[in-house]
């Protein structure tokens, strides 16, 4: 079977968008093929610069011949409805079978659909997937209507077997398939043509270009490591700008260049900052001292000076950048250093949105949280208000209108140099944390607190303004904020009821002035603000195992807001629950709670006014009355000392003496008063099991 070879060489494809489009390419081709009938063994896709190439190995030569029986009307029926189905079989009426039914004379058509040749059908496979290529963005060029990242040059298509190598022939936007391809722009030679992915990926190489990202990116670390340690340094790791650069260069040549010592005093992170964003270098650095010392550069050619010339010019556009930073850094210190005033004033002017007011007037707010939350994290509540009032200051220096990515770091630099605390500098650059799922939280208690408040005025502020998510839009991020306060609420174990506290958020966002129409009732969005936060710590807690309606058990009872509680309780039920006893414990609770439930609709009355263990008959019921007082004991005191472990356990230990109950004892029994003791008892069961846990919410 033939192997196919496609390659479509172009001007250079931007980084970001090679990896995607390799992919693509991949699936819009094979997808094609295999519906056309044409199967294959496996394929690869790769990238470079100036190509996407897909190798597809044991190609079948043609699509296999097909049969397909299709129903139509009845024999009788009448011709457009016959015409009608012709024309969608493309048979005549001669060519089409009748054959009796239970329901009459059936006509039947029998398409047969010859095998077409691989060629064909890649031909036009390849066409349409150029044609529609999914290009975030693209363009024409000359008078053509073809469009393409950048412009396309040309098509390497063939398909090869023991007989040699057969071109593919098709043409798109005046562009014919062959079998040649170029190698490195600056670097290599003529054209040159190919028979066999294995001959074009050594020709490829000869040519000096590296079709295999990966393999190019595995060279830039291996040259750019090695090189640092033989200087006694180490390269800073950073997968994503490895994958953007590898998708820069065809022959990766590695340099490492030096900064200039007036610009070694600058923080690591602004060094690493301005390389990495404005030049694509890599940072290296002393093992020890953590100083951004050199830089790493890729250079996509191979010189005479082993690469002297690219350096010299790298060196001193990157003393260009470094001196602006260098100016940003040096006039913000100053401002630091002398209060940070003129940074807060300025806030009172950036918008943080149009119905919730300035910077300024939020950073009002959080300090406010953040006060009213520090004793439930252990914070000094002064140092915690005063770290959230100056968290933001650094959005208005000069370093992060520049690279904005730094805030919050540069404001534990800005807030180190003013002579603050350093827990109050911490929380500049921690109260944005956690960001996403992987993101480490915050442990320092006024980062906590800092970090709290920020994320709940976030949630409350667009609550209050009924800006909240819907479907699958969010674009304030308030899932992400919500899943922020769950974590650091969870990972720093604290206890709190935080209603009281979403409550705070609401009003200081103005929920509980009716008066105002952008503005909703604050008490009416107080549980609903809640109930998203259950919903997000459902999905948290999904990710670990945890059912739904285990946590919807544990939701329904009272103190739902101290989710810490609310976790353990779950966590604890959900152990239960994956054992024997726990698991038909609930079967046994569904059946008592149906037979009083079904009792008290019956009688209209509620059997909750305790049984009598003298007026039990069996000893089965007996030995229920002890298990159940047993039972109580454990569970009472455990669940004022929140050890829902315990409670659990003592719940699951019911099943037994439950069981024995059912199987010895009819509850309604002829007896009124016996009747009447037994459904207490069973009531006794329900309000024992549901001390600890909703189990009418628990499946199955």
């Amino acid at each position: 079977m033939p192997d196919l070879l496609i390659e479509l060489f172009s001007e250079e494809i931007p980084a970001r968008m090679q990896r995607r489009a390799a992919d693509d390419l991949k699936k819009l081709v094979t997808d094609g093929m295999v519906e056309a009938g044409l199967t294959y063994a496996s394929a690869a896709a790769f990238s470079t610069p100036r190509r996407l190439t897909l190798s597809v190995s044991d190609v079948l030569a043609a699509s296999p011949a097909t049969v397909e029986e299709r129903k139509g009307p009845k024999a009788g029926a009448p011709d457009k409805a016959i015409e009608g189905f012709l024309r969608g079989a493309g048979l005549t009426r001669d060519q089409l079978e009748e054959r009796d039914t239970p329901k009459g004379p059936v006509l039947f058509a029998r398409i047969e659909k010859p095998g077409r040749p691989a060629a064909d059908i890649i031909a036009e496979t390849l066409e349409k997937t150029i044609r529609g290529f999914p290009w975030p963005k693209s363009m024409r060029w000359g008078a053509g209507t073809l469009r393409w990242v950048r412009p396309l040059q040309s098509i390497l298509c063939i398909l090869t077997d023991e007989a040699g190598a057969e071109v593919v022939p098709f043409e798109v936007g005046g562009i014919s398939s062959g079998d040649r391809t170029a190698g490195h722009r600056f670097m290599a030679e003529d054209a040159f043509s190919v028979r066999s992915f294995e001959d074009y990926s050594a020709k490829l190489k000869r040519a000096f270009v590296v079709l295999d990202p990966a393999e190019r990116a595995d060279a830039i670390w291996h040259d750019a490591t090695n090189m640092a340690f033989a200087n006694g340094l180490e390269v800073v790791e950073d997968a994503g700008l490895l994958a953007e650069v590898s998708g820069l260069v065809e022959w990766p040549v590695v340099l490492m260049g030096k900064i200039a010592d007036d610009f070694l005093g600058l923080p690591a992170e602004v060094l690493q900052t301005s390389m990495k964003e404005h030049q694509k270098f890599f940072s290296v650095r002393h093992p020890k001292t953590g100083r951004i010392e050199r830089f790493i550069t890729v250079a996509n050619r191979d010189t005479a000076d082993n690469g002297a010339t690219i350096l010299a010019g790298n060196e001193k556009v990157l003393s260009a950048r470094l001196a602006d930073a260098k100016f940003f850094w040096e006039n913000d210190l100053r401002v630091a250093k002398a209060g940070m005033d003129p940074w807060l004033e300025q806030l009172k002017n950036v918008t943080f949105h149009a119905k919730l007011g300035t910077q300024a007037e939020r950073i009002d707010r959080i300090a406010a949280l953040a006060r009213k939350l520090a004793p439930v994290v252990g914070a000094d509540a002064d140092q915690a208000e005063r770290a959230a009032r100056l968290a933001k200051a650094d959005l208005s220096s000069e370093m992060v209108y520049e690279f904005p990515e730094l805030q919050g770091l540069m404001g534990r630099y800005y807030i180190d140099a003013l002579g603050q605390d350093a827990a109050v500098a911490a929380a500049a650059q921690e109260h944005y944390s956690p960001l996403g799922p992987s993101d480490d939280v915050p442990t320092a208690p006024v980062s906590v607190a800092v970090a709290l408040a920020d994320k709940i005025d976030t949630l409350a502020g667009f609550w209050a303004i009924d800006e909240k998510p819907t479907g699958s839009k969010d674009p304030f991020a308030l899932r992400r904020a919500a899943l922020g306060v769950i974590r650091l609420v969870l990972e720093n174990n604290l206890s709190a009821n935080f209603l009281t506290y979403l409550h705070a958020g609401l009003a200081l966002n103005g929920a509980d002035y009716g008066d105002e129409a952008d503005h909703a009732s604050g008490p009416e969005l107080d549980m609903n603000l809640l109930s998203f936060l259950h919903d997000r710590l459902k999905v948290y807690l999904r990710d670990q195992g945890i059912r739904h309606d285990i946590i919807d058990a544990c939701i329904a009872m009272d103190g739902n807001d101290d989710l810490t509680l609310l976790v353990k309780r779950a966590r604890a039920l959900s152990d239960v629950l994956k054992t024997d006893d726990g698991e038909n414990l609930i079967q046994v609770f569904k059946r008592a709670n149906n037979i009083l439930t079904q009792a008290q609709e019956a009688d209209g009355v509620e059997y909750s006014y305790g049984a009598d263990v003298k007026f039990a008959e069996t000893d089965e019921e007996r030995a229920l009355f002890t298990a159940l007082d047993a039972a109580d004991a454990q569970i009472t005191p455990a669940m004022i000392s929140q050890d829902f472990a315990v409670a659990m356990t003592a719940m699951a230990g019911l099943r037994a003496p439950i069981d024995a109950f059912f199987e010895a004892v009819q509850v309604n029994a002829d007896n009124g008063t016996v009747r009447r003791n037994r459904l207490n008892l069973l009531s006794r069961i329900t309000t024992l099991c549901t001390s600890v846990a909703d189990l009418t919410r628990i499946e199955g």
